[in-house]
């Protein structure tokens, strides 16, 4: 059995001189696990947080991208007129709303054709048909749809025959 030193022996008093300080090889272990399993956890959290941030942005575009498509095309008239045919993904001889019917571009381009660097891994579709809103006859329902990898955005407007005589 171990007994204790004696209140005053010279024994005690080193222990009383030069305390034990420090971490043992086991609890030096011991935290080094820990933390490990605390820093994996959190580095699998911003792994996944950085991996889908981009999707809202490309989601934006997207959305951007729909919109003006469709505020371009709900801008034209609603009667038919004839017109040239486009080239390529131009639209400035677009002069109505049923052009756009079955429009299609792998990149996105200006009205007149020039190509967007920036936008050449994003796709547009366009789709216009007759039907009733409302209980308007004479109403045409657009829908864009822009689409980049595997996700796509889908706006759908209505244009109605309102300005014609």
């Amino acid at each position: 059995m171990c007994s204790k030193p004696a209140p005053y022996s010279p024994q005690h008093q080193r222990r009383l001189r030069h305390p034990r300080r420090g971490f043992t090889l086991p609890e030096a272990l011991l935290a080094i696990v820990v933390v490990a399993v605390g820093l994996t956890g959190v580095l699998l959290a911003f792994g996944t947080v950085v991996r889908s941030s981009g999707d809202p942005v490309l989601r934006q575009q997207m959305q951007a991208v729909a919109e003006g498509l469709l505020e371009e095309i709900q801008l034209k008239p609603y009667t038919a007129a004839a017109n040239a045919v486009a080239s390529g993904c131009a639209r400035d001889t677009f002069n109505d709303v049923a052009d756009y019917n079955g429009y299609s571009s792998t990149g996105i381009c200006t009205v007149d054709g020039v190509a967007i660097a920036a936008l050449a891994k994003f796709n547009v579709q366009v789709g216009v048909t007759t039907g009733t809103l409302g209980g308007v006859a004479t109403a045409q329902r657009i829908t864009v749809t822009a689409s980049h990898g595997g996700e796509s955005v889908r706006l759908i407007g209505w244009r109605t025959d309102y300005a014609s005589p």
